[in-house]
């Protein structure tokens, strides 16, 4: 016998509980379904939002107004403190560099760098978005940011 025998707790597995199989199993007849009804039929399912053949509420209120949500832009953010820590001076920050740094989570989301954190190197960004506070610090450190993708990413929207 050895130290490591794992057991499961108690009462952590548990039998099947089987049901219609006669008066004397103790749950047989209506095999624990109740007495008539759509629920003791089989096949007898409700639908989420069922109100009894009612019209159900989600169908009751006016289908109004604007989602966004076909047309949203989702961007991956990346922190000036972040490309402070990664990049040399004099290195551009796009998409292949943020690849390859390890900053980049998904490869086909846009990039807007923000200005969380100080930046002291000299860095060209070129990506979709800048924040104002970010191309302040950018600027600021000696570095700049490619134009042609900010006004690209704005003609777009």
């Amino acid at each position: 016998m050895s130290d490591f025998n794992l057991y499961a707790p108690e009462g952590a597995n548990k039998n099947k509980r089987i049901v219609g199989r006669g008066s004397s199993s103790g749950r047989g007849t209506t095999a624990g379904r109740g007495n008539k009804g759509q629920q003791s039929r089989s096949g007898g399912k409700i639908y989420v939002g069922f109100e009894g053949g009612q019209m159900p509420l989600y169908r009751r209120i006016a289908k109004r107004g604007f989602s966004n949500y076909p047309f949203r832009k989702e961007y991956e953010v990346i922190n000036l403190c972040e490309i402070e820590t990664r990049y040399e001076n004099g290195e551009t920050v796009n998409r292949e560099s943020l690849i390859k740094k390890g900053l980049l989570k998904k490869v086909s989301s846009m990039i807007k760098v923000l200005g969380n954190g100080d930046l002291t190197k000299k860095l060209t960004v070129d990506v979709e978005k800048v924040s104002s506070s970010a191309k302040e610090k950018i600027v600021k450190a000696g570095g700049s940011v490619v134009e042609a993708a900010v006004a690209d990413a704005k003609s777009a929207e």
